[in-house]
């Protein structure tokens, strides 16, 4: 029995070992693609920019929650040769139909909208997963709550439009949207 449990152990300790390693090489390559990911997703939201965007990113705090805790938002400057020509962050919907719906968000300097992306949601495919398609997500460019445009879909009277059985996710995300287009210009009055 004492050998069956040495062996066992010895066993466990080398499969233990051979993971930490595993875990030990791949960490690095992981982490360059999710950087990557990121400035991909940066890059489809903001005007052209040549500034390392994720190293210079600042986080902020814009208020709390039901529970009082700090509500941080990571904001990315984008620059081109050092002048500003936008700020991405992300924002959550909590209201989607199946869920939370992470939204990146990009404001030009002239606090315009210069594009969203869906970057996470469990919405209904092929009925509420329609926001990510690009169509979708491009009206939304040259959109700001300065110049009278109402951020909402058609059937509340704004200027987004909806899909046909799928109301609740466009919803969402133009709520989503707006909100942060209000923060963004609590946080940036200045438009920089």
């Amino acid at each position: 029995m004492a050998r069956l449990i040495i062996i066992l152990t010895l066993f466990c300790l080398v499969a233990a070992a051979a993971l930490a390693r595993v875990h030990d090489v791949t960490k690095g390559p992981i982490a360059e693609q999710e950087r990557l990911r990121t400035i991909s997703a940066l890059k489809s939201v903001l005007p052209a920019f040549n500034n390392a965007i994720d190293s210079e990113a600042a986080e902020v705090v814009v208020g709390q929650d039901k529970k009082g805790r700090d509500v941080r938002i990571k904001f990315y400057k984008g620059k081109m040769d050092e002048t500003p020509v936008g700020t991405a962050f992300q924002v959550i919907a909590p209201d989607g139909y199946s869920g939370d719906i992470a939204i990146l968000m990009g404001v030009g300097t002239n606090g315009k909208l210069s594009g969203i992306e869906i970057i996470s949601h469990k919405e209904t495919p092929g009925l509420g997963n329609k926001i990510q398609k690009e169509e979708w997500r491009n009206q939304f460019k040259g959109l700001s709550i300065d110049d009278g445009h109402k951020l909402a879909v058609k059937k509340d009277g704004g200027e987004i439009d909806q899909f046909s059985g799928a109301t609740i996710s466009p919803r969402a995300v133009a709520g989503a949207v707006k909100k942060g287009l209000e923060m963004y210009k609590k946080e940036f009055a200045d438009g920089g």
